[in-house]
Parts: structure tokens; C-alpha cells; sequence
């Protein structure tokens, strides 16, 4: 291209030797001349370099290519064949020649105009070109991608969830040391076990703040006393109401306090038939060892509970709760022994304790008539 500009410049006509004429002028030094071979030879370099980059893209293109160029070359030889017999013809042109544009012959002005179109056009040309090739390059790794993505298995939730790498990629991460057929691999921590890391931190940190630095969290002693009180609080609701799940079943006999309110319970409901001393009045006589349904604490609760109607007492589990009935029943069977003044004659079946249950009793502090009077006053 640099020797046909070359070519092109030395042949720009030097018009018309007539005799009678001005001495021939050279193109070269008209402005308009100058401007024009420059643009011409910018075009040529970016023709070049276009061809340049399509011919790294496809090898399919070269051959286009030095064929376009080829037919550049060819349309500008024959300008400059046609301008050199212009040149040897000179009496004709400088006849034909009063037509100037910008000072140069119009002939070589519309030659120059016409090469720069055509390396316009030569541009455009590996342009387009250029743009097919990279659709088409795109288009053809855009199809392996999908391919190798539809290939390739899935990739289950536990593998996305500890972002294993996939056996093809093992060796990316293979440090090189195998004992006895294992390789070592430097694997990543899961991500699960990164942010649980991370978590346990900011919980420290926290913890330390709040129980050790600021102390606006109660301290082990202090949370553990904090827990007795409640475990207190909860054992004595549970023993409020463990009072009236009592049945003549599982009745026991109670403590010294149980027993004194189990007194006062007796003397308001039922002294009037069995005296304020159990000595027995309309009903019979609660001190000895004669009994007309049962001298056990069991007996002694279910006859205080179920009632006798057909000899007149009636049922008192309407009146009172089991934990009552208990106690009754327990202040009851601490007056055995006591021989009361004016107790009633003996009435019933003989009942004796078994051991454990008189031990029970000798440990209420109730041994005679005295004092039982004495508690009724």
C-alpha cells in the first residue's frame, strides 16, 4: 500500500507543457492535494490493522480479505495507468484542463476523492465482517457452555450446602502429599461451620460484656439462688395440692400440726356425738381399742369420708377436702389410749396396730383426757 501511494504521488499530472504556457506545476505542492493523500494513507492503515485483527479472529477470513485487497490495489493501478496517459497525452489535457478544483486539476481531485470512498467502503466491509465472527464465536461458546452444563450431574443440596469441590477440580487443591493411596486436599472450611465459628464469637463477646463487664446479667449465684426460690414456690403449690389427692388409700398418718388442726376441725364438727375428748356421747367411744368399722387410718378416713347413713353420720367429703379428712383422721387416732372421763363403753370389734402404726402414734404428743381437754379449752 506505502509504495502505491508513493507511485500515486509521482504520477499526479504535471499539466501541459504548451509552448506558450506557464511552467508545469507540481500537485504535490497544492494543499488540498496533500490533505487528501493523507486521509488516504490514514484509511490504508486502518484497513491494515482491521485485516490484522480479523485475520487473528478467523483464518477463513484471510482469504476474503487478500482478495478485497487485492481488488484495492488492482482499482488503484488502474487510476494510475489512466493518469499516466493522461500525463503523456499533454497538449489534449492542457486543453481540456481550464476546470480547477481548489487549485488542483479536477481529474486528480475526483481520483483521490474516489480512492478514500473506496477504502470507506474496504472499512465497512471488515467491519461487518469482523462482527459475524464474533457472534459467531459467542454463539458457539455460549452452546459448549450449555453442553458442558447439562453433562455435568446435578449438584445435590449437601454439596451445595459445604460447597465441595467437584472430583474433576481435585487437582487444583491437591497439596501433593499421598499416604498410603490418600490424598491430601486443601478443602475450605463448609460455609455452615465458617458462620457458626463467627456466631460463637460474637456470643463470647457479648457474654463476656453482659456477666463480667457491665454485670447487667445475674451471676451463677445469683441465678441459682434465683432458681431455688422458684423450685421453693413450685414445691409448695405441689404439696397444696398433693393435700387433696388424698384417698383412704394412700392416708398417712400426719404431724403434730396436721394433728392440731385436725382438733380444732373435730371439736367445731364432731364433738356433739363423740364428745370434745373422743369419749363418745350419741356416737362411740374413740379411745379404746374397739372399733365399729375399722380402727386403721384408712378406716378411720373412709368413715369420716363415705359416712354411716343407716346409724346417722353423714358423709363429709362435701364439707371438707381430703387434706381435711386426713387430719381429722390423724388427731382421731392419736387419742387411742387416752381414757377420757365418762367415755362410753366399749362398742365394736377388737382392733389392734401392727407395730409400725403404734410407733406412729406414741410420737403425737397426746397421752390422757386431761390433756385433751385441756387443747378443747
Amino acid at each position: 500500500m506505502v509504495p502505491l501511494l508513493v507511485l500515486l504521488a509521482a504520477n499526479l499530472p504535471v499539466w501541459a507543457k504548451g509552448a506558450a504556457g506557464p511552467p508545469p506545476v507540481s500537485s504535490l505542492e497544492n494543499p488540498l492535494a496533500v490533505t487528501l493523500l493523507i486521509i488516504i494513507a490514514v484509511l490504508a492503515l486502518i484497513i491494515i490493522l482491521l485485516a490484522w485483527v480479523v485475520n487473528g479472529a478467523a483464518d477463513v477470513f484471510i482469504t476474503r480479505y487478500r482478495k478485497s485487497k487485492e481488488g484495492i490495489a488492482a482499482v488503484l493501478i488502474l487510476a494510475l495507468v489512466l493518469l499516466s496517459n493522461g500525463a503523456s497525452a499533454q497538449e489534449a489535457a492542457a486543453a481540456a484542463s481550464s476546470g480547477q478544483i481548489g487549485g488542483m486539476d479536477s481529474l486528480a481531485f475526483y481520483f483521490l476523492t474516489g480512492v478514500i470512498a473506496i477504502e470507506l467502503i474496504a472499512i465497512l466491509y471488515l467491519l461487518y465482517n469482523l462482527r459475524l465472527l464474533i457472534r459467531a464465536e459467542l454463539a458457539q461458546a455460549g452452546t459448549k457452555k450449555q453442553g458442558a452444563a447439562s453433562a455435568r450431574p446435578k449438584e445435590s443440596w449437601w454439596s451445595k450446602f459445604n460447597k465441595f469441590k467437584p472430583v474433576e477440580q481435585e487437582a487444583d487443591i491437591d497439596l501433593g502429599h499421598d499416604y498410603d493411596g490418600i490424598r491430601e486436599l486443601d478443602n475450605r472450611l463448609p460455609p455452615w461451620w465458617l458462620y457458626g465459628f463467627y456466631l460463637c464469637i460474637i456470643f463470647a463477646a457479648i457474654y463476656l460484656w453482659r456477666f463480667h463487664v457491665s454485670h447487667s446479667g445475674p451471676s451463677s449465684i445469683e441465678e441459682y439462688n434465683h432458681q431455688m426460690a422458684i423450685a421453693e414456690k413450685q414445691k409448695e403449690d405441689y404439696l397444696k395440692k398433693a393435700a387433696n389427692n388424698i384417698d383412704e388409700n394412700s392416708v398417712v398418718m400426719m404431724d403434730a400440726a396436721a394433728i392440731a388442726a385436725g382438733q380444732a376441725l373435730f371439736i367445731t364438727n364432731c364433738s356433739a356425738c363423740h364428745g370434745k375428748a373422743g369419749e363418745g356421747s350419741v356416737g362411740p367411744n374413740l379411745t379404746d381399742d374397739y372399733w365399729l368399722h375399722g380402727g386403721s387410718i384408712n378406716a378411720i378416713f373412709k368413715t369420716i369420708k363415705y359416712g354411716v347413713p343407716e346409724k346417722g353420720m353423714r358423709s363429709w367429703q362435701e364439707d371438707f377436702s381430703p387434706g381435711k379428712i386426713a387430719q381429722i383422721s390423724s388427731f382421731i387416732k392419736s387419742l387411742h389410749g387416752t381414757n377420757p372421763p365418762n367415755a362410753k363403753e366399749k362398742q365394736g370389734e377388737l382392733y389392734t396396730d401392727s407395730p409400725a402404726a403404734t410407733d406412729s402414734t406414741k410420737a403425737i404428743d397426746v397421752k390422757d383426757s386431761a390433756s385433751i381437754t385441756q387443747l378443747s379449752n
